[in-house]
């Protein structure tokens, strides 16, 4: 391996040579170490060695016999991204051809080919890239552990993207069920840097307590600039999505031979590439787009073309977030605030993604208050902070479709299946009473559906094991197994050529045909929609609507507002600040700024009632819930129409015709007694409840997925039968273990109640400021205009918005 390495001009790094090491030694762990450092080179080393040393020691047998038919899958390399798998096995392929081992090297994801997809199949390929979703359809059939009887290693690449969801849920259920089957067989994961590291390692190696924890001993150098815009703008609001800046990123994006262009959401992707081609000088082909909702052949276009160095300039979401090599990539810019310091460095690590080079990246504030967000990134990396991601426990609608699948697989016995499942970091605290609801739920659905054949899934044979004999069961299942929600896109395609992507259908139900929207970095006349299918033709005139995704705004960590909250109160010396001094003055000047130790509370009336604007500096999510009990707990003291917003730094609640708080009155309603109580009454829990109900529902199984070569199930056919399917249980069945997972969801996922519970006890234990002050401030516009945009129509809001800063500007000079 140390030769291969010399004969490129290499030298293997410490923590490369560590895990070769301990994996020659059988052991596990999880190896921590920043994007483009060689992590891939470090994880595949250990079974090339091992490789090489039993070829040596049973001569050159195989070496001068390869053959497909016998190879064996040794290795299980599990990759979170379709997009990444074939990277991954292109990186896996060079050292493999390079030692001259004769070992084969397959992919089998939805993208895979049909020559990949039976290798996977058949267990004929030395090393197989897989998903989690693939993994999981193996294992639904009764041969494929017989097939990984001598697998050696499992690698589970970008683990920190799957520690906090469902996805990551079912890859544990399988690895344990490989466990079970390969007691000795190694596992490694690898992970960018986590707040948490100690509990992923238990979450991915929960048998293992004492399993390895690897990191780089010399982290990669990351070098952070920030694109400071013109002074003057003290009234900051979002909504207009930074295309001010455009001529200043044409000129930074010239300075580079590679750039990669990333924003926080597809639509902010498709516009900025609309207004770069606006002012795009070079050849048209050397600009491109990449995100999710692309059709995945103009994504690996796209991919090919940096690789080749063919575009100098991709418009990117998230989609090119993980893992993707692009060794070409010379400079990577960050479209407005990153909203968490490890999506940062996990896109800064794009940049010169080669072994010993420092990373770098361009920020580029959409409108003022970025700066401080900038700021607060900076000192929290700095100082060695990034967020912790945490794992899901008791996700039973993952346990039952797993159930399934392994019923599908030739059946399970129940006892032993528990103790198995039992293992897991997620269903390690599963009570028995849930195992007996989840083996009634896959059995007969539940109390209130056991009479409907459909839901009556797995049957419990004579010897008491339970199996899957039904063949339209079985290809359902198969056509479901995975917990990605799809639901609600519709496919979008020209009249005349291929795929475009997906759209929302929510979004397409709204246009006529002759309507112009923008998608695909081009401009599209929708011409019919049909069997969920949109079909289009290019349109010569400019213009259009852009699609809006569901999750198109992104929140910022709570991490990350808690530095935005101290670099405020303590201004370090940044570029950031200093060009941030003058809307800090003027926020001062109008009414005070946010101290340490102080919660900053302003009333301002405007022609919509009294405001009551606080500042908790949470994020999004927990100031929702927040605002929803201030506005319910001052309906109770007096009588008025409620109404209230949120961003990122505090929240707004809106009151007419209603007298100003005093100090002891906003105190008493900042009490964090009885917040769960006044929370489940402040929210329509119920529908909440219901909406978390159709995701939960699709990944247990109870909505049948579309039978290929059908018609696919629209949005609202999906709602519909959820809907029914929720009351039906609600009225018949209130204990069915789905209903309190929805309830359960709801409170930890969607309303965080934990951390709600936490702000609240700390808002009220810091020292009250109550302003009062005569107009919007710098830091309560962005609010006032986040609370008319559901009042008025899109044009119209940004107009108001547009307006009402131009006025405060002047007022104040």
């Amino acid at each position: 391996m140390t030769q291969w390495f010399a004969l490129r001009g290499w030298k293997p790094a410490p923590f490369q040579r560590e895990v070769w090491r301990r994996y020659r030694e059988g052991q596990s762990g999880l190896l921590v170490t920043p994007t483009g450092s060689g992590k891939t080179l470090a994880m595949i080393g250990g079974p090339l060695l091992q490789a090489m040393m039993e070829l040596t020691a049973v001569g050159e047998k195989r070496k001068q016999h390869p053959s497909t038919a016998n190879a064996r899958v040794q290795v299980l390399w599990i990759t979170p991204l379709r997009a990444l798998a074939s990277d991954t096995v292109q990186a896996l392929r060079q050292p493999i051809e390079g030692l001259g081992l004769p070992w084969t090297v397959a992919m089998r994801t939805g993208d895979a080919s049909a020559r990949d997809k039976r290798l996977a199949r058949q267990g004929k390929a030395d090393v197989l890239v897989i998903t989690p979703e693939s993994l999981a359809l193996l294992l639904s059939y009764p041969d494929t552990l017989e097939h990984l009887a001598h697998l050696q290693a499992i690698v589970v690449d970008e683990w920190h993207a799957l520690l906090d969801n469902k996805r990551g849920v079912l890859l544990q259920l399988c690895l344990a069920r490989l466990r079970e089957r390969r007691p000795g067989v190694r596992i490694w994961g690898l992970s960018a840097t986590l707040g948490n590291l100690e509990e992923a390692r238990q979450v991915l190696l929960p048998h293992l307590r004492d399993a390895a924890l690897v990191r780089a001993a010399v982290p990669r150098t990351l070098h952070m600039k920030t694109l400071l815009p013109p002074q003057g703008e003290h009234f900051p609001w979002a909504g207009h999505l930074g295309l001010s800046q455009v001529q200043t990123v044409v000129e930074q994006i010239a300075q580079a031979r590679t750039t990669l262009l990333f924003t926080n959401t597809r639509a902010q992707a498709e516009l900025w590439y609309e207004a770069l081609q606006a002012v795009w000088l070079d050849d048209g082909q050397a600009l491109a787009l990449h995100h999710g909702s692309l059709d995945p052949s103009l994504r690996q276009q796209v991919e090919q073309g940096l690789r080749e160095e063919r575009v100098r300039c991709v418009v990117a979401t998230s989609s090119l977030d993980l893992g993707v090599d692009f060794p070409t990539v010379d400079q990577v810019i960050q479209l407005g605030s990153p909203k968490g310091m490890a999506r940062l460095l996990q896109r800064a690590g794009r940049s010169r993604h080669r072994p010993g080079e420092a990373g770098s990246i361009v920020c580029v504030p959409t409108h003022a208050l970025e700066l401080a967000e900038f700021a607060a990134v900076r000192q929290a990396l700095r100082a060695g902070d990034v967020e912790s991601r945490r794992p899901l426990t008791l996700s039973l609608d993952v346990l039952g479709q797993h159930c399934v699948t392994l019923a599908l697989a030739g059946g399970f016995d129940s006892d032993q299946l528990l103790a198995e499942v039992r293992t897991t970091y997620a269903f390690a605290d599963l009570s028995l009473d849930d195992w007996t609801q989840v083996l009634q739920f896959i059995t007969q659905g539940g109390n209130a559906l056991q009479h409907y054949p459909e839901y009556c899934r797995v049957i419990r044979d004579v010897e008491g094991i339970y199996k899957v004999i039904d063949r339209r069961v079985a290809l359902r299942h198969r056509l479901s197994i995975g917990t990605i929600s799809s639901d609600g896109a519709l496919l979008v395609r020209m009249a005349r050529g291929g795929a475009l992507g997906s759209v929302e259908e929510s979004f397409l139900s709204r246009l006529r045909p002759g309507d112009l929207f923008q998608f695909a970095g081009r401009t599209l006349r929708l011409l019919r929609l049909q069997d969920m299918t949109a079909y289009v033709r290019p349109a010569r005139q400019s213009g259009g609507v852009v699609p809006r995704w569901q999750g198109g705004r992104m929140p910022m960590s709570t991490d990350l507002a808690a530095h935005v909250a101290e670099v405020l109160a303590n201004p370090p010396v940044t570029p950031e600040l200093r060009a941030l001094r003058p809307l800090l003055a003027l926020q001062s000047r109008t009414s005070a700024m946010p101290g340490q130790g102080q919660l900053l509370a302003e009333q301002i009336r405007t022609r919509e009632g009294l405001n009551l604007f606080l500042y908790p500096f949470a994020g999004r999510p927990v100031h929702e819930g927040f605002a929803a009990v201030l506005a319910l707990r001052w309906s109770r003291r007096v009588a008025a129409t409620f109404s209230f917003s949120v961003n990122d730094y505090g929240l707004v609640v809106t009151a007419t015709s209603v007298q100003a708080l005093d100090e002891a009155a906003l105190a008493s309603l900042l009490e964090p007694d009885a917040l769960l109580q006044d929370l489940s009454e402040a929210v329509n829990m119920s529908e909440l409840a219901r909406r978390q109900f159709r995701e939960i529902a699709r990944v247990a199984g109870l909505l049948p997925p579309s039978i290929p070569g059908r018609a696919l199930r629209s949005l609202r056919q999906l709602q519909a039968s959820s809907s029914l399917l929720y009351d039906v249980l609600r009225q018949y069945d209130p204990g069915h273990m789905l209903l309190r997972q929805a309830e359960r969801e709801v409170l930890e996922q969607q309303l965080e109640v934990a951390t709600l519970q936490q702000v609240v006890a700390e808002c009220a234990a810091r020292k009250l400021l109550l302003t009062q002050p005569r107009t919007l401030t710098p830091l309560s516009f962005p609010l006032w205009a986040e609370s008319r945009r559901g009042s008025l129509s899109s044009e119209d809001w940004k107009q108001r918005v547009r307006r009402a800063a131009q006025l405060l500007e002047a007022r104040h000079g």
